[in-house]
Order: structure tokens, then sequence, then C-alpha cells
């Protein structure tokens, strides 16, 4: 109860004092882009339910079909303005709204594409007990899960059988181990390492 109220007071707290910040990255988008600002993508969350994950645009139009992995700064698909947001994470804002709508947690296991959700183990789908989060250890440990899948020969199998199998395993210790003071720390080393951490 204490997790749920927290989501909601600090992401309806975040979405208002980070509105100036929205509008600017909206208008960003705009002129870069076009109108289709926001990007949304059909995520696994809570039990096995599928929602859609809202992230602000970083890919030229119907890049997906083209792959769901994103392999760092050789990825074409990846516009200039897009790169910019990628860098410091700000692309990930809008799911401060799954937060709000009770689809997302703050803290929580990274939500997966259906695709490989079909991919866990029985042990592995622990996982989906709780809220997907916008962060966690996994996400501080692979932050830049991109470029290294970059630098892969084939990112798919890298992905499948190291780097996704690694985050679980993360994600299910959380999972033994979730607690708020734990979140917060989460939250804090989160801020660190995204605007600190090059």
């Amino acid at each position: 109860m204490l997790k749920r109220c927290f989501d909601v007071v600090f992401s309806l707290g975040m979405l208002l004092l980070l509105s100036p910040l929205f509008l600017l990255i909206m208008l960003l988008l705009l002129f870069a882009s076009g109108w289709r600002i926001f990007f949304s993508q059909i995520r696994v969350g809570l039990d096995g339910k599928t929602f859609r994950l809202l992230k602000f645009r970083t890919m030229k139009e119907g890049s997906e079909a083209a792959g769901q992995l994103t392999v760092g700064g050789r990825d074409p698909r990846i516009t200039l303005a897009g790169s910019l947001l990628r860098k410091y994470k700000l692309d990930e804002l809008p799911q401060l709204v799954n937060v709000l709508k009770g689809e997302m947690s703050l803290v929580g296991p990274r939500p997966e594409v259906p695709k490989y959700v079909a991919l866990y183990t029985d042990e592995q789908r622990n996982v989906l007990q709780i809220r997907p989060g916008i962060t966690d250890f996994a996400s501080l440990e692979y932050i830049d899960e991109s470029e290294i899948l970059g630098r892969a020969g084939d990112p798919e199998t890298l992905y499948c059988r190291e780097i996704m199998p690694a985050k679980l395993a993360m994600n299910l210790k959380y999972l033994e181990n979730q607690c708020f003071l734990l979140d917060l720390r989460i939250i804090m080393l989160t801020l660190w390492r995204v605007f600190f951490r090059r």
C-alpha cells in the first residue's frame, strides 16, 4: 500500500514539476520528426497482463518492424533528437503516466515485450508477480545495454542467452528483498547513474 501511494504521489508530482521539460521535448520532436511524438509498445506487466508502455519517440517511423532490440550508436533507426533523449533516459519520462495509471511502479522489473516473455522459464515468470518498474538494479547494471548489443555480432542471441537471464536473476533477487527503503535507494542510484555515469 505504501509503495502504491508513493508511486501515485511521486509520479503526479514529477509530471507537474517536469511539465515545462515535457513541453520542450515535445516541441523538439515535433520539429525534428513530425506529429508522432509518442511511441507506445505492448509490454507484459503484473500477472502477465499486457499494457501499452509509453515513451517519447526516438526512432524513425516503422522501426520496430526491423527488430525490437536497439543496437547502440550504429543503429540507423535512431533520430538525432532521439539519441539526445536516450543519452539521459529522457525518452522514458512518459512512463510516469503508466505509473499513475497503475500499470507500472517507479521501481520493479523492467517490463518485457511478449516475444521475450515467451522464453521465460517457470522460475523467471515469478517476476510477473509484481508491477513492472521504470527502474531496477538490472537497469543500472545494464545502463549501456544498447552499446553492448551494438558491439555484438549477433545481438539477438547475446540478449536472449546472456543479458536477459542475468537481468531476470537480479529481478528475482529484488523480489525476495523488496522494501520501501530499497526502492528509494534504487531511485537515488538511478538518478546518479543517469546524470553522472559519464
